[in-house]
């Protein structure tokens, strides 16, 4: 009976241990609290670790290997072609989630945060129960506490009308696992999830079809970003069909039967009514995670799209309950999570703390990586927000052109009046790694100038940034100023 249940007590209990979970459990740990750390799967890191960012980047530095090797050839320099043993490849792939998987599990050993490995849901504003299962299980025991996080993040979108049985339909979970390297392979999604794995998978031999029922790759992001990623696919996918949809999946037990509309008209490249794939993979967004929580019991508020309702401060609309990470809204980044665990350890501290992030970098990890931060071009155009915009194209540089790579592109938005930093964004090889000195300056309220007066080091992708940003409000070195 539910009250003989084992009850256990915390000041604050966080459920999921994903990179927003668990950093605000650590966080909340340091500043003299006692946590528990609730956690479903075997072990912690969410899906960012087991089964999306740390994975798949995993597999797309394989991928950026093999494509090396083959640009190499253009150098004088040829190699045979890899030999891929997908065991080994799948068991290293394995081993690195393992590492920082155990890596986690020490940082909570020495902070004395326990983690409870059960589904939980709420009984009330200031009670969980734990089962072993979601549902159809004995309750485990109740554990109540005075402030609880909620962090249990999103999982793959689903289209009912695409629901498939078979192995051969594959979610973003299912394709990391790395079963086989189909010959062809469907991606029905051209967002960034979609375009990751099938860059992967291209790498590895497939032949890669992308569909995407929109009129370019990547909604949302700028377009000048896209097309420089797009007519690089162009040459590793075999297809690419915008304004397509995929209105049938069945399964004729040697392939995928796929059935293809157009979703707009006058296309330059339609798909054909119907194609065979051996595998495809259902790549259409990610859901938040806020259902059989129980919810219903609490004060808690959930918006008509599943994101659970907060403030800067974290805080819900029940006074007990915190919430981070996806299941609170976009962008559903491990990152932005993280940096919302450091917001709610602060406010349960009682320190003034709350959201306020001026920039929150997002990168596409495809060949080239695309980043930006802060406001983008697209946004600054729809919202009628004046800006002073300057691209600097990686052609004039000398990096770049050393790489074989100069086919990239920095493009710096600053408020034409006080010429403060409001964006960038960077494609091209490495631009993730390049996007968080973007990042700092608009974070610090630098100008286009400061960035520009900063000295980079010769020769760098970095100078790029500094480029582009001279350029905004005057010319750059190693561009031909403008014919006055």
């Amino acid at each position: 009976m539910a009250g003989e249940l084992q009850v256990r007590e915390a000041d604050v209990v966080v459920i999921g241990a994903g990179p927003g979970g668990y950093a605000a459990a650590f966080a909340v740990a340091d500043r003299d609290m006692k946590v528990l750390l609730v956690e479903a799967d075997e072990q912690p890191g969410g899906v960012c670790l087991n089964r999306g960012c740390i994975p798949s980047k995993a597999l797309l530095h394989v991928a950026r290997l093999i494509s090396e090797t083959r640009e190499a050839a253009d150098w004088g320099l040829t190699f045979a072609p890899p030999a891929i043993d997908l065991d080994a490849l799948r068991r290293w792939k394995n081993e690195v989630v393992g590492k920082n998987a155990s890596g986690i599990r020490q940082l909570a050993k020495v902070r004395n945060v326990e983690i409870v490995r059960a589904w939980a849901r709420f009984e009330n504003s200031q009670s969980l129960l734990l089962s072993s299962q979601q549902a159809g299980q004995p309750d485990l025991g109740r554990l109540k506490f005075q402030r609880a996080v909620l962090a249990t993040g999103s999982r793959p979108a689903v289209i009912p009308a695409l629901k498939l049985d078979s192995p051969r339909v594959m979610d973003s979970t299912a394709a990391l696992e790395l079963q086989a390297v189909p010959k062809s392979l469907l991606v029905i999604g051209g967002g960034y999830i979609g375009l990751e794995l099938g860059t992967a998978y291209a790498a590895l031999g497939s032949e890669v079809t992308v569909v995407e029922m929109t009129d370019g790759l990547l909604p949302g992001a700028d377009r000048d970003l896209v097309r420089v990623l797009e007519a690089r696919l162009k040459t590793t996918f075999k297809s690419i069909y915008l304004q397509s949809k995929v209105v049938k999946l069945a399964d004729t037990g040697q392939a995928v039967e796929v059935t293809f509309e157009p979703a707009g008209e006058g296309l330059k490249n339609p798909p054909p009514q119907s194609q065979q794939f051996d595998r495809v993979l259902v790549s259409v967004g990610r859901t938040p995670n806020s259902e059989g929580l129980g919810l219903e019991n609490t004060r808690v508020k959930v918006g008509p799209r599943g994101f659970v309702e907060v403030d800067r401060q974290m805080r819900t609309a029940d006074e007990h309950i915190y919430a981070i990470g996806d299941v609170v809204g976009e962008p559903m980044l491990a990152h932005k999570a993280s940096y919302e665990a450091k917001v709610v350890a602060d406010v349960l501290a009682g320190k003034r703390a709350a959201a306020d992030a001026r920039a929150i970098p997002a990168v596409v990890f495809t060949d080239p990586e695309i980043a930006w931060t802060g406001l983008t071009e697209t946004q600054a155009k729809k919202a009628g927000t004046p800006v002073k915009i300057a691209k600097f194209p990686w052609g004039a540089s000398g990096r770049a052109t050393a790489m074989g790579r100069n086919d990239g592109l920095t493009k710096v938005i600053a408020d034409p009046q006080t010429h403060r930093l409001l964006g960038v964004a960077i494609v091209g090889v490495g631009a993730g790694e390049l996007i968080a000195e973007a990042t700092l300056a608009i974070e610090m309220g630098a100008t286009a100038h400061d960035l520009g007066l900063t000295i980079h080091p010769h020769p760098t992708l970095s100078e790029t940034l500094c480029e582009a940003a001279e350029l905004a409000f005057g010319a750059a070195i190693h561009l031909a100023p403008p014919r006055k």
